[in-house]
């Protein structure tokens, strides 16, 4: 099972995207729906909540009024507060259920509008951001729900910015176009990403590009690392660190995120992060993004001559600049044979080399 967080600001059009995933067999738990559910008359969530609000809350058939609650909520966060310690858990609750009956090879795709806000991109395998543009959400707000536009407009601004959405993304979804437009990149995803993802995650194996090859360097690495530390850190209880030359700012790489993760970790906490594998090597199952896990012990050689040869490159750009050279050479005499065995068998005369140097530079700095 993979389990897939989907979010977006309102009126981006998730909705349309969840729809098109559910045509093609995911599971979609959609949290609206839930928390409409979970307080629905004759339930202890709604009678909780006139406890703390008063029926004032309630319409005239006692059910709960959602304007008038909302207009209680909005702009108090006390109230916020106790209304989401009231919702939540249920929800939560819920969504468990509603996922441990899923089949073993379902897609569970979690539509949860607030995913940013409350930190829950960690918990899972990939997330799925729509985006739409300020003023083409604001239309559909006023044009679809009728919702005045500085309403609108409130609305989205106490939600997450177009940054923190960024910054958990695995994938960027733009629904700005034709609902067709979003509807072939949705295909495209399900087919190229969350099926063959799935069938690693159900069958425990890794995905290992067959071919790696040395590619510019990607400004955006750093971040996508910083996803998968957050990712492992909710599975494992610990900390991973960033290595390699995926986190050397500036330096051509294999696109592979290389990280190194205390060995004290247990092979099953690191399956429930998507990463599988023996020998202390963890490879993710995600075909979109690459990444490996070295099980190291924490202040063994290893480890501390991974982080300093990954600071020594990040501080010193004439070694940056060497090691680039040398390694694209190398690639080009080893990879574009079809093999990459030999490359990294040829790079290990430089390291041999450089990790002294790496050793003095980090002296002169004591």
């Amino acid at each position: 099972m993979v389990r897939v967080g989907l979010s977006g600001g309102i009126g981006s059009g998730k909705s349309t995207v969840a729809r098109r995933l559910a045509e093609h067999g995911a599971v979609i738990v959609d949290s609206d729906l839930l928390a409409r559910e979970v307080v629905r008359p004759g339930t202890d969530g709604l009678a909780e909540i006139v406890a703390a609000f008063g029926e004032e809350v309630l319409d005239a058939s006692g059910a709960l009024n959602r304007a008038a609650l909302a207009a209680r909520v909005f702009t108090d966060d006390e109230a916020r507060r106790t209304l989401n310690a009231i919702v939540h858990p249920r929800v939560g609750a819920r969504t468990a259920e509603i996922t441990a009956a899923a089949p073993a090879e379902a897609v569970v795709v979690h539509d949860v509008p607030l995913l940013v806000e409350n930190g829950l991109a960690p918990a899972y395998h990939l997330v799925l951001i729509v985006h739409a543009e300020l003023e083409e959400r604001v239309r559909r707000l006023v044009e679809s729900r009728g919702m005045p536009e500085a309403d609108a407009r409130a609305r989205i601004a106490s939600q997450a910015d177009d940054d923190q959405r960024r910054a958990v993304a695995d994938v960027w979804l733009d629904n700005s176009g034709t609902q067709d437009e979003v509807h072939a990149v949705v295909d495209a995803l399900w087919a190229d990403r969350l099926v063959p993802y799935e069938a690693n995650v159900r069958l425990r194996r890794g995905f290992r590009p067959v071919d790696p090859r040395v590619v510019p360097s990607d400004e955006t690495w750093p971040a996508q690392a910083d996803r998968i530390v957050a990712r492992l850190a909710t599975a494992t209880g610990h900390r991973a660190e960033h290595i390699g030359s995926t986190a050397v700012p500036g330096l051509a790489a294999e696109d592979v995120i290389d990280l190194q993760l205390s060995a004290e970790v247990d092979a099953g906490a690191l399956a429930g992060a998507g990463f599988f594998g023996e020998d202390g090597v963890f490879d993710s199952a995600d075909p979109g993004r690459p990444a490996r896990v070295l099980l190291r012990r924490e202040g063994s050689p290893e480890w501390v001559t991974a982080l300093l040869l990954r600071d020594w490159l990040c501080a010193e750009a004439e070694a940056r600049a060497e090691y680039e050279e040398f390694k694209l050479r190398v690639a080009t005499e080893h990879v574009a044979d079809g093999g990459t065995g030999g490359y990294v068998d040829a790079k290990r005369p430089w390291f041999e080399e450089a990790v002294p140097r790496a050793r003095s530079w980090r002296t002169g700095r004591e």
